[in-house]
């Protein structure tokens, strides 16, 4: 409990305000739509967090969660773009990283269509953040390099989750297929 407690106030520290939108060179191309997701720990925690809690999920969740997510991103850049205003934008973000972050720790278990609904509301959010530092000259090339770098950072999560995975895997074959607690009980 107390790492917990001690991992959300990092996560609060490192996200109050959220950290990634301040701007990255001039955002109207490709690199800059890359660079944007890769400059701050918000984005980068909250879509490690997706694909961690995907891979730990298992099954259609390990494609669904981060599809869903970078396609609801792409939702909100589109409606920011055109003018749409969301309200609270920033905190939904930190939220976004607090919430993903104990869902994939803890290994939380949910239908696919519920992560998917979660990973596609806060990604709504960061999809807004993105359009705010946007350029109106380059929205496409820009908009394909954040969605490129968002799926990146998701299969980053993913790979820890199935590497995480195979180690718990290896530990309990190793104690035949018993976990620490079980061993402890007996």
């Amino acid at each position: 409990m107390r790492s917990i407690s001690i991992s959300l106030w990092l996560s609060a520290a490192l996200v109050a305000p959220a950290l990634a939108h301040t701007g990255v060179g001039q955002p109207d191309s490709f690199v800059s739509g890359i660079a944007h997701p890769l400059s701050g720990a918000d984005h980068i925690l909250a879509m490690v967090a997706v694909g961690l809690w995907a891979a730990l999920a298992g099954g259609r969740a390990i494609w669904v969660w981060p599809a869903a997510f970078v396609t609801m991103m792409l939702a909100g850049f589109a409606a920011s773009t055109l003018g749409l205003q969301m309200p609270f934008v920033e905190p939904a973000i930190w939220s976004s990283i607090i919430i993903l972050g104990v869902l994939g720790t803890l290994a939380v278990k949910a239908p696919v269509w519920l992560g998917a609904a979660i990973a596609g509301f806060f990604a709504l959010f960061h999809g807004h953040a993105h359009a705010a530092e946007g350029g109106a000259a380059g929205v496409i090339p820009y908009a394909a390099g954040f969605a490129l770098a968002t799926a990146g950072l998701h299969a980053t999560g993913i790979a820890f989750g199935l590497f995480g995975r195979t180690a718990i895997e290896k530990v309990a074959f190793e104690n035949n297929g018993e976990t620490e607690t079980q061993r402890c009980l007996r």
